[in-house]
């Protein structure tokens, strides 16, 4: 059969059911065999966007899906968002055509070494030169997302290898089996011992937690324990909101003030599926005190990367914290501090005012309006910027897979199609991003895509008129402002409603908390895609500084 044809069949017996992408010249003879598979594929703008769709599909609901594009430009295009996947341990396959294999040194038209280009933001990449060898690399690839440290990988077919034909049968594929790595018993012990001996420690759990689906036995473990649980952006919903442990967030921007006071007053971090990236810890040198510091993580590059631990296990998320949970058990092990019991009302007094009132409309109180609306399984989409801090600071989030950052990139047009790929995998609830107005204009075009596949999402522009971030850094690290000024985003000049309309959503624009409120009642029930663009205080500054214990407010009291 010809290569192009095996290829659909593997991606069907892997279990890609869904696919974001673009066809062109280059690509064209998979997609012949796409056609007619039990895959649905959803014609993007932007071949980025492809490939943040397939992002946001996974973060949702833990199943990989396909990115595909034509060469050249195309292939290009994909990198932002192999980027994006990369830095968050997020897996999905991107393929990507290209020239025939007999003229790539001879510079035709749309070849690029893409594989080349995608190494350092890919777990692997593939240029493909021999058929034969395509199911062994579909195998090996499909190992590689699944395996360790999660990730994307890209797989460059020239046109020759894909027409080609191969001896195959897919019965005789079997998908490669993925073993996750286990704690050693000694390290356990120490780690328990550790625990026992500490006298205010502190889980910090980590989005790898949330991708090894770890949440039920995290909270299992501190509860047993009554230790006070500091979640990473990434993990953002690992536990309700709510929960009498639930210590927020710690970190010099998207942190909460309840997440560095509990970080700072504890002697021992134990840390499951973190990065300790530098906007969670700021100066390592406040961050790190004196306390010790316990990090699991299932790739062992990441024990040292930043810091040498005291303890560093390299496992599964899961299966380390099942091994802790037993061994305490076992140990009968009790609480290990009161403090805990101060947890709660220690949270309401460090709790962030949002309630406030007048129009413009404060930042703040946007994501008031949005906690209220929505309930606790719709899905958000967050990219860059002072809004996306904005986020991480304010947003209640009650469920794993429902907050879904683009966290180590920061990445600006990856929001909507996102938010697209995760409503693509969840169809029945709420998927809704919050961006700025500069934001809105990356990758906007996808919201054509959720009006023609009738998969709506909900878009809230805060709108400041002004690239907020880039403005409080330019004037609190340098003293000047430039170029950052964008008056025409409210004053008529510039009009998201037509834009929003063009695409064929539903949109109005809101000045007052009472008029969101209505706007965000109204988005829901219309079941098409509704685009909210809320007129915000222009020179609002967002809370942020230099170490967890140097965190400046700029919010008013009042």
């Amino acid at each position: 059969m010809k290569a192009s044809e095996a290829i659909v069949q593997i991606l069907v017996k892997e279990g890609i059911t869904d696919a974001f992408g673009i066809p062109g010249a280059g690509i064209n003879p998979v997609y012949e065999y796409l056609k007619d598979a039990p895959i649905a594929h959803y014609c993007m703008r932007h071949e980025e966007a492809c490939t943040h769709a397939a992002d946001g599909y996974f973060r949702a609901c833990h199943r990989i899906a396909l990115a595909i594009c034509t060469s050249g430009p195309g292939a290009t295009n994909f990198v932002t968002g192999l980027y994006t996947a990369s830095i968050d341990s997020i897996p999905f396959l991107a393929i990507t055509g290209q020239a025939n294999s007999t003229q790539l040194t001879q510079e035709p038209f749309q070849c690029v070494d893409i594989a080349k280009i995608s190494e350092p933001v890919t777990k692997k990449s593939y240029c493909v030169t021999d058929a034969k060898k395509l199911p062994e690399i579909l195998k090996e690839a499909f190992y590689l997302m699944r395996s360790g440290r999660p990730g994307p990988v890209l797989i460059d077919l020239p046109l020759d290898v894909q027409t080609a034909e191969i001896d195959f049968d897919i019965d005789s594929y079997t998908p490669a089996e993925v073993t996750r790595p286990a704690p050693k018993a000694e390290e356990i012990e120490r780690a328990l011992d550790m625990l026992d001996a500490a006298k205010a420690p502190v889980i910090l759990m980590g989005g790898g937690v949330i991708l090894a689906e770890a949440e039920k036995e995290l909270v299992e473990l501190a509860e047993l324990l009554q230790i006070p649980v500091i979640t990473t952006y990434m993990a953002k919903g690992g536990l309700p909101e709510a929960h009498p442990l639930n210590a927020g967030h710690a970190g010099i921007q998207v942190g909460q003030p309840i997440g560095n006071r509990v970080m700072l007053d504890s002697d021992l971090v134990l840390g499951i599926g973190c990065r300790f990236s530098d906007r969670h810890t700021g100066a390592l040198d406040v961050y790190r005190g004196d306390r010790k510091f316990i990090h699991i993580d299932i790739e062992p590059t990441q024990l040292n990367r930043v810091f040498t631990p005291d303890l560093g296990i390299v496992s599964d998320a899961k299966l380390a914290i099942e091994a802790l949970l037993a061994g305490a058990r076992r140990r009968g092990m009790k609480p290990v501090s009161d403090r805990a019991k101060e947890l709660p009302a220690l949270k309401a007094q460090l709790r962030r005012k949002t309630d406030y009132e007048g129009s413009p409309i404060m930042p703040h109180r946007v994501f008031q309006e949005v906690n209220k609306a929505f309930d606790a399984d719709t899905m958000f989409t967050t990219g860059c910027g002072i809004t996306q801090i904005w986020s991480g600071q304010l947003q209640e989030v009650d469920k794993p897979r429902r907050y879904l950052p683009s966290g180590g990139a920061g990445t600006l047009g990856y929001e909507i199609p996102a938010a697209f790929g995760a409503k693509v995998a969840d169809p029945e609830h709420f998927s809704c991003t919050v961006l700025g107005d500069f934001g809105f204009t990356f990758m906007g075009e996808e919201l054509a895509v959720s009006t023609v596949f009738q998969k709506p999402v909900i878009v809230v522009i805060v709108n400041n008129a002004y690239l907020g971030l880039i403005r409080q850094n330019q004037k609190g690290a340098y003293g000047f402002e430039y170029a950052v000024d964008m008056p025409y985003n409210q004053d008529g000049r510039i009009d998201y409603l037509k834009v929003a309309e063009g695409y064929g959503c539903l949109a109005e624009r809101v000045f007052t908390p009472e008029e969101l409120a209505a706007a965000l009642e109204r988005a829901k029930a219309s079941g098409k895609s509704y685009v909210i663009d809320a007129i915000c205080v222009n020179e609002q500054l967002c809370d942020m500084g230099g170490s967890i214990a140097a965190v400046k407010s700029f919010a008013p009291e009042a």
